[in-house]
C-alpha cells in the first residue's frame, strides 16, 4: 500500500522462496524451521568466489492477531549467517551467530566447513528448529502470525560495496520471505 506523501525506494529482488515453513510448540518455547529456495546475485556470488565474505540476516516476526487494532509485536528473533570462500584452500565456511558480526572477530558463532559451492548454499538455505519466541510470549487461545524474511545484511559489508549497493547497483539485492498463521490450539508435545 502506498501512503500519499510519502516515499519508499524500490530495489529489484532476486526472486526465491519459502518452500517449506513448519512452526512447532514446545515447552522451551515457538520453534520455526524452514527451507529456502533461492539463488544469490551474480554480483555476490563473485565477490564471495574472490575471497569477500557475505552476511545474510533471518528475521522472524510474531504477531498477535487483534481485530480491534493492528497486530501486536509479541517476539522479534534475529539470526545472522556469514558466507565466505577461502580461494587458496578452496573451501566454504559458514558462520552463524544470535548477534551481529563485528571487526573484532567472530565473536560466539557455530561454524561449518564445506567443500564446495552447492553443500554451502544448501547449508544457507536451511533453518532448523530455531527458537524465535519464548513459551510465555505466544498465547495459547490466541490467533498469532509468523513473518520469515531472509535477505542479504548490506550494513555488514565492507564500505565500498554499501555505497554501490546503496547507490543503484540492484544486483545486491535478495529478499526471501513468508507469513503463516500459528494455530491457536497447543500441539502434543
Amino acid at each position: 500500500m502506498l501512503v500519499p506523501g510519502l516515499w519508499a525506494p524500490t530495489f529489484a529482488q532476486t526472486p526465491g522462496e519459502v518452500v517449506q515453513m513448519q512452526l512447532e510448540r514446545t515447552d522451551d518455547g515457538l520453534l520455526l524451521s524452514a527451507g529456502l529456495r533461492f539463488e544469490l546475485p551474480d554480483l555476490v556470488e563473485d565477490a564471495l568466489r574472490k575471497g569477500i565474505p557475505m552476511y545474510f540476516i533471518a528475521e522472524a516476526e510474531v504477531l498477535r492477531e487483534r481485530w480491534y487494532w493492528s497486530d501486536k509485536v509479541v517476539a522479534h528473533a534475529h539470526r545472522y549467517l556469514r558466507l565466505s570462500y577461502q580461494p587458496l584452500t578452496r573451501r566454504w565456511r559458514l558462520n552463524l551467530s544470535s548477534t551481529p558480526f563485528t571487526n573484532a572477530g567472530l565473536g560466539v558463532a557455530l561454524g561449518q566447513n564445506f567443500d564446495d559451492y552447492e553443500e554451502a548454499l544448501a547449508a544457507l538455505q536451511r533453518i532448523a528448529r530455531w527458537k524465535i519466541a519464548e513459551a510465555s510470549e505466544v498465547d495459547e487461545d490466541a490467533r498469532h502470525v509468523v513473518q520469515l524474511r531472509f535477505r542479504i545484511d548490506l550494513s555488514q559489508l565492507p564500505r565500498p560495496f554499501q555505497i554501490s549497493a546503496v547507490g543503484g547497483r540492484s544486483g545486491w539485492n535478495m529478499l526471501v520471505s513468508r507469513t503463516q498463521r500459528l494455530a491457536p490450539e497447543r500441539t502434543a508435545p
